[in-house]
C-alpha cells in the first residue's frame, strides 16, 4: 500500500511491485483497476482536484481493507497506490491490483477493495470547477 503526493505510472508500480514477489508460478490471475480524474462531474467542467487525506488514519484504514480481502478471498497478494494532493484530469487517481491462482478471486477481491476504498477510506476530494467555483465531493461519487 502506497499514499503519494506525485504523479504515479500504475503500470510501472504494477511491474516494480511484481518483481518484489515471491510468486512466480503461483499466479495465474492478476486483476487490475486504475481510477483516473475526468474533467466533468455533476454536469461541471472541473479544472483540478485537491485530495485530502489524514495520513495515519488513511493508511490504518487501507490496511483493514486489505486484510479483509485476505481473509474473504484466496489471494495471494495485492497492492493499493493512492494520490493525494493535487490532481489534474487524465492523472492516475488509484491503482488496485490483485495476484492469485484464479481469477474470480482476483477480480471479485479487486472490486471490493475498490468498492470498499471508495466508501470507508478517509479521503476528500475538493474540485476547482471552470468558473473558478470550488466544491466539496460528496463520497458517493
Amino acid at each position: 500500500m502506497k499514499i503519494c503526493d506525485t504523479l504515479f505510472d500504475p503500470f510501472a508500480e504494477i511491474q516494480s511491485f511484481q518483481q518484489q514477489l515471491a510468486l512466480q508460478g503461483k499466479f495465474g490471475a492478476t486483476s487490475i483497476f486504475i481510477g483516473t480524474m475526468r474533467d466533468f462531474n455533476e454536469g461541471d467542467d472541473v479544472q483540478a482536484m485537491m485530495l485530502e487525506h489524514y495520513e495515519g488514519m488513511t493508511q490504518k484504514q487501507l490496511c483493514k481493507i486489505i486484510e479483509s480481502a485476505k481473509s474473504q478471498w484466496q489471494i495471494l497478494d495485492c497492492l493499493i497506490v493512492h494520490r493525494v494532493g493535487e490532481i489534474l484530469p487524465n492523472e492516475p487517481i488509484v491503482l488496485v491490483c490483485v495476484w492469485s491462482a484464479h481469477r474470480s478471486e482476483a477480480f471479485e477481491a479487486c472490486r471490493y477493495l475498490m468498492e470498499e476504498l471508495k466508501a470507508n477510506a478517509p479521503f476528500w476530494k475538493l474540485e476547482k470547477l471552470a468558473t473558478s467555483e470550488k466544491r466539496w465531493v460528496s463520497k458517493n461519487h
